[in-house]
């Protein structure tokens, strides 16, 4: 059951890619969430916290935490995005916003990998910002997953973390 939803959650962000005609990397995270119509706000949030979204007003707001790297933001909003894009329906009519919401915030929780609402906006974010047919055009020299260095300077060119990079390639080449 997993697996059909990562792919559709997937599909989903490279939808929006081709819909936005982004063909370059790396991909423009917060003019996408602008051009949904949200509105992304930083702010310091606890450290478990990385980000939430809600609507308010009719406009979808993206907090995310200022205190985190700016590739662990860029993740944030590609995640935030996801929920926008796969699950706004269950946003329609939030307005508060508390750490004890689970479908709305990128957490622990959401990290675990248990929960499935976050694990298609994780698929969502990892698509996003590391698309298949951009990473393609990558391999044309064979990738060794533990070659530090290489796999360093592909998370710097999409603007992700290493540990997201390989997390992606490991599920590229397995899933």
């Amino acid at each position: 059951m997993v697996k059909p939803r990562k792919k559709a959650a997937r599909e989903q962000a490279q939808k929006l890619l081709t819909k936005l005609e982004i063909a370059t990397i790396p991909v423009p995270v917060e003019k996408i969430a602008r051009g949904l119509g949200a509105a992304i706000e930083l702010r310091p949030l606890d450290e478990e916290l990385s980000g939430v979204i809600f609507i308010k007003d009719g406009t979808p707001i993206i907090g995310v935490n200022s205190l985190h790297h700016e590739n662990r933001r860029r993740f944030t909003i590609a995640h935030e995005i996801g929920h926008l894009i796969l699950h706004g329906d269950r946003l329609q009519g939030v307005v508060h916003v508390d750490k004890t919401f689970p479908v709305l915030r990128r957490d622990q929780e959401s990290a675990s990998g248990i929960d499935l609402i976050e694990i298609e906006a994780n698929a969502f974010a990892a698509e996003l910002l590391m698309p298949t047919a951009f990473l393609r055009r990558e391999f044309a020299t064979p990738l060794d997953i533990d070659d530090e260095e290489r796999l360093s300077a592909l998370a710097k060119q999409f603007k992700v973390s290493t540990s997201a990079m390989r997390y992606r390639l490991l599920g590229y080449f397995n899933d």
